[in-house]
């Protein structure tokens, strides 16, 4: 494990008189996380911001009751990750719901056509003879000037629903529904593209209500829920209070197994029980199998295992999602191990790496780049992009991965303004984005991205921080904690899941499998014996025996054999002395 410098969560000093019915100690650990009430903690569905603060969504909603009404061919634009599949998902079910009879989706290839609605996506309608009279873009659109003009050119009416920053030009749309586009007041800024389409939906569901125009038995929204609390985790998108309700809804509907039969297949073919999962559970276990589709092949398999009825059905696509995944580990495994070389060929240590690392590679696939981009980030602590050839041989195509303090899409402007061209399209969020140049370029861009990281980092930003909340009592390391910490969820991106500290005797230590740590740990300040395990350590590990070791860890329930322990997950351990 890289070395990191721990610190630990500031703490208010009293905490007021709310939340007096919680144990001490998730008041302690909600207040850290910036709550002040109840109601902060309160996940009813009454809590949602309004639909009807989103700019654009009176005239969404008027185009979307129109299509209704004229019985029109409406197509969902959607994007290649899970929170696009889930945005398709929840626009093709919902409207369904509401009334729409003609309805289909496309998604672009990532190979093929790129990101989000472009002028030859609209070409290849033409070709196909099936133009719709409406489109709606889901997860993407927020940046398609082209795309839009060309769709409407031809008589199309284009909504685009969207949650990516804008740029200075927004396309010409009949309507956009985008919390960060200029001059909107909704509340949540945050809120991935699945949640933006279910707000829709549900000023839809009002319009359509008051008209008398709403299919009986009235439909319930609710059940896309599930829908919505996946792609919104997957999407790592902040967890404030508005996407914590829609998290917490979705996981009561999964809990209780009235989840999409393609969300269950997914965490059937994973191994894990439907009626214990968490937040965590979706990032890690689905996210990245219904990812691994747009990654691989085709996302439109993931679609289609979200969208289907039958139970057999999805557990086939379900299964067909997790070889993907299986393949996508293996070419990762073989990236990093590319890109680590690389880096060594540099014949630099960690200091002298450049500030704002760009990686390029002949043999590396397009869709694993960003995972890429992510484990070096996490190896080196350095915004990092990773770059793979594009299909015509001439242009590259870019992942970034940014680290705390350093807004990457502003970085990207920055060296778009000093080297104008260099860059033929770019966007992202904060901490991700991606852009495409021409292979020749790739050099000067690669210098503009480091001189422009460092003119916002200071070295100090450079040191890896892994932040705590301390350290837990001898009391408080108990089963007991583990499900308390695993029911006071949702935790997620600006809402982090409680992580620990302290020191521990090591007992004994062994590598299990390729490269996983097991250690038997004893409390410096307490008795008793507690199993751990640190995942993907490497099989050269210090020996913990003779120093002792300070551990950040997550109390977990381990069953084997019918008995259920108490076991610490270890995200980082390094020698006492």
């Amino acid at each position: 494990m890289a070395p990191k410098k721990i610190l630990r969560r500031p703490q208010p000093g009293t905490v007021s008189a709310w939340g007096q019915d919680l144990p001490p100690l998730l008041r302690r650990l909600y207040a850290a996380r910036g709550v002040t009430s109840n109601e902060q903690l309160s996940y009813t569905l009454r809590h949602l911001a309004s639909p009807f603060t989103l700019r654009g969504i009176d005239r969404a909603v008027e185009l979307l009751a129109d299509a209704i009404a004229r019985n029109q061919r409406v197509l969902i634009l959607g994007d290649f990750d899970a929170d696009g599949a889930t945005s398709t998902a929840v626009a093709m079910l919902g409207l369904s719901m509401l009334g729409l009879q003609s309805i289909d989706f496309r998604v672009p290839s990532r190979f093929a056509d790129g990101y989000g609605l472009t002028p030859g996506i609209i070409d290849r309608l033409v070709e196909e003879g099936e133009l719709p009279d409406l489109m709606v873009t889901v997860d993407n659109g927020i940046s398609a000037i082209d795309g839009v003009k060309a769709a409407r050119d031809l008589g199309i009416k284009v909504v685009v629903t969207d949650h990516h920053l804008a740029g200075e030009v927004l396309p010409d749309a009949d309507a956009i529904v985008n919390p960060n586009q200029p001059g909107c007041a909704f509340l949540s800024k945050n809120a991935a593209g699945v949640g933006v389409m279910f707000y829709v939906l549900t000023a839809l569901r009002k319009k359509l209500r008051e008209a008398g125009r709403l299919p009986q038995p009235e439909p319930n929204l609710g059940n896309l829920l599930d829908l919505v609390a996946l792609g919104t985790v997957a999407d790592v998108v902040p967890l404030d209070h508005n996407n914590r309700i829609f998290v917490e809804q979705g996981l009561r509907r999964i809990r209780q197994g009235e989840a999409r039969p393609g969300i269950l297949a997914l965490l059937e073919v994973a191994g894990r029980e439907h009626a214990n999962i968490s937040s965590t559970d979706l990032g890690f276990v689905v996210g990245p199998r219904l990812n691994a589709a747009g990654r691989l092949d085709d996302m439109s398999v993931g679609i289609a295992c979200l969208l289907t009825d039958s139970r057999d059905e999805a557990r086939r696509l379900a299964r067909e999602l997790d070889t993907f995944n299986r393949e996508r580990r293996t070419i990762e495994k073989d990236m990093k191990t590319q890109a680590q070389d690389l880096l060594a060929s540099m014949s630099l240590d960690l200091d002298g790496l450049p500030w704002g690392l760009a990686l390029f590679d002949e043999d590396w696939h397009q869709g694993v780049i960003g995972i890429l981009a992510a484990r070096i980030r996490e190896q080196t602590h350095r915004p990092t992009i990773a770059f793979a050839p594009d299909e015509n041989g001439v242009d590259v195509k870019g992942s970034a991965r940014s680290i705390p303090g350093l807004h990457i899409r502003d970085v990207l402007a920055a060296v778009d303004s000093r080297h104008p061209g260099v860059m033929k399209k770019y966007g992202g969020h904060a901490m991700a984005a991606g852009m495409t140049l021409a292979r020749g370029d790739f050099g000067v861009f690669a210098e503009a991205f480091d001189r422009a990281v460092r003119d916002i980092l200071t070295a100090a930003d450079l040191e890896a921080v892994i932040t705590t909340d301390g350290p837990l009592s001898s009391d408080e390391l108990s089963l007991e904690t583990a499900a308390l910490l695993k029911r006071a969820g949702p935790w997620g991106q600006h809402f982090p899941e409680p992580l620990f500290d302290g020191e521990f005797r090591v007992i004994s230590q062994r590598i299990v499998g390729e490269n996983h740590l097991k250690l038997v740990l004893q409390p410096v300040d307490g008795s008793g014996i507690i199993d751990a395990i640190a995942f993907n350590t490497g099989p050269e590990v210090p020996d913990y025996t003779r120093t002792g070791a300070r551990v950040v860890y997550k109390p977990d329930a381990n069953t084997f054999r019918g008995r259920t322990n108490l076991q610490l997950l270890v995200e980082y351990l390094e020698p006492v002395s």
